[in-house]
């Protein structure tokens, strides 16, 4: 697995001539150019709908296009330099919501605020899709016999920027959380008090928004683990089990990350799962699509798992024949969660599965197969060992939960810096003529000053006098 695919939205047809007032006509073109931004992303985000060969990096650009010219717009009405002739409502098509039929929902929300929320959103999105696509490019490079340590340290170069991808991704929806979702109240309650129709689906609830930028932190991670691990990787195919390759990154190094895999995504899955109260906080939560809630589940599972194999191994590798029988009771747990997964005893079974989420399956069954056969080879060793050298006793799981550690970050967020506005208040061109203009009231004054404080005998005419 590498990250999860989100289904894109789509969105309707705007004029935003149609609902702003350009008093002093400063901004004909600029209105303009920003409703056309807009159609290019309406017809980008139509055209991935429509094709299986998606081309998320040209939707990144196209959205790199749009925000600025959004938040000129914002920030022109914020500034009363463009008057709205009425409320603006934004038809988007939501890709978080679960419905019986397992069909986004197509919504009519009103607000700028909403608009520069499902925008950003998206943006998020096609960041995290973008990255899935760079590593799926990538293949399982580590384990080719006939790869250079060039070619190798290139696709890790690669590996690294998808990493970087999903950390741009977890920053942006930790944004639309903390920064957006106070101008969306704010708008929905006055829509609300106007008899303005206002939905709220769980994209745009804050817990929902906190829970996939842990998603994407989790994913981030789980391909910065895979990139510490590339350059033992070939040497472990060719030799697995115990012991380990020189080359081999510390177990219990390895282990951490994983722990920390798992509490990013128990994190994400207690955000979107909702709860049976109705607190403000969990507002649709419960109406977070099933496949996600599988993903994380699924993807908790599988990291978890893999902790407890790396604790076993670093116990093996590392804790003399004391600890053989730790090793093995970490490893029979991992065998064991790892035969559930497989299973389908690790998800949550609810709900219709689609291509999208068989693509996920698929990819997740692959690996946890690899994972149960390299688990096998280790654990045969250990036991072997434990049973004609050490004879220690194998501890309980209860035992061993006491001893698993925290986990270890190796990613941060990035927190999103939002961009200039394309033009109006805040923009470099607005600033430029603020300045200019600041300037000319400066020598303005400074031409009277000199012209009243004249010395006399300066004057017209002085001298004449007698």
């Amino acid at each position: 697995m590498c990250s999860y695919l989100y289904e894109l939205p789509t969105t309707g047809a705007v004029s935003f001539g149609d609902f702003v007032y350009d008093q002093s006509a400063s901004y004909i073109s600029e209105v303009s150019d920003t409703t056309e931004a807009r159609a290019n992303l309406r017809a980008a985000l139509k055209e991935s709908k429509r094709t299986d060969e998606k081309d998320h990096l040209r939707l990144v650009k196209v959205l790199d296009d749009y925000i600025p010219k959004l938040y000129g717009v914002i920030a022109a009405v914020n500034a009363g330099e463009l008057v709205p002739r009425s409320e603006p409502i934004f038809s988007w098509r939501t890709t978080l919501s679960s419905t019986l039929f397992h069909s986004s929902p197509r919504l009519s929300i009103p607000s700028l605020a909403a608009e520069l929320a499902f925008t950003l959103l998206t943006y998020a999105f096609a960041l995290s899709n973008l990255a899935r696509a760079v590593v799926a490019s990538l293949g399982q490079y580590e384990t080719e016999r006939g790869i250079s340590e060039t070619e190798r340290q290139a696709k890790d170069e690669r590996l690294g920027f998808a990493v970087t991808l999903l950390s741009k991704a977890a920053g942006l929806f930790e944004h639309i959380a903390k920064e957006v979702m106070a101008d969306w109240d704010a708008a929905r309650e006055r829509a609300l008090a106007a008899g303005i129709p206002c939905p709220h689906p769980p994209d745009l609830s804050r817990e929902v928004l906190i829970g996939l930028s842990k998603l994407a932190l989790a994913d981030a991670q789980n391909l910065a683990v895979r990139k510490l691990l590339t350059r033992a990787a070939f040497e472990s195919t060719v030799t697995p089990g115990p012991p380990l390759p020189k080359s081999h990154p510390s177990p219990a190094l390895t282990a951490k990350l994983h722990l920390e895999c798992a509490a990013f995504y128990s994190s994400a899955h207690r955000s979107n799962s909702g709860s049976s109260g109705s607190s403000a906080g969990s507002e649709g939560a419960d109406e977070v699509v099933p496949e996600l809630r599988r993903y994380l589940a699924d993807e908790l599972a599988l990291h978890g798992a893999l902790a407890h194999k790396w604790l076993g191994v670093d116990a093996g590798e590392n804790g003399g024949s004391q600890k053989s029988g730790v090793a093995v009771g970490f490893l029979v747990w991992a065998k064991k969660e790892l035969e559930d997964l497989k299973g389908g005893g690790g998800g949550i079974n609810v709900g219709i599965s689609t291509d999208r989420e068989k693509e996920m399956k698929e990819a997740r069954k692959a690996r946890v197969q690899d994972e149960l056969e390299s688990v096998g080879v280790f654990l045969k060793g250990y036991k072997r060992m434990n049973d004609s050298m050490a004879f220690e006793t194998v501890p309980p799981q209860s035992e061993l939960q006491t001893s698993i550690p925290a986990g270890r970050m190796a990613v941060a967020i990035r927190p999103y810096a939002r961009p200039a506005p394309a033009f109006g208040p805040g923009s470099a061109e607005y600033v430029q003529q603020h300045a200019e203009e600041v300037e000319r009231l400066v020598q303005d004054e400074q031409r009277h000053n000199s012209s009243s404080s004249s010395p006399i005998g300066s004057y017209a005419g002085a001298g004449s006098y007698y």
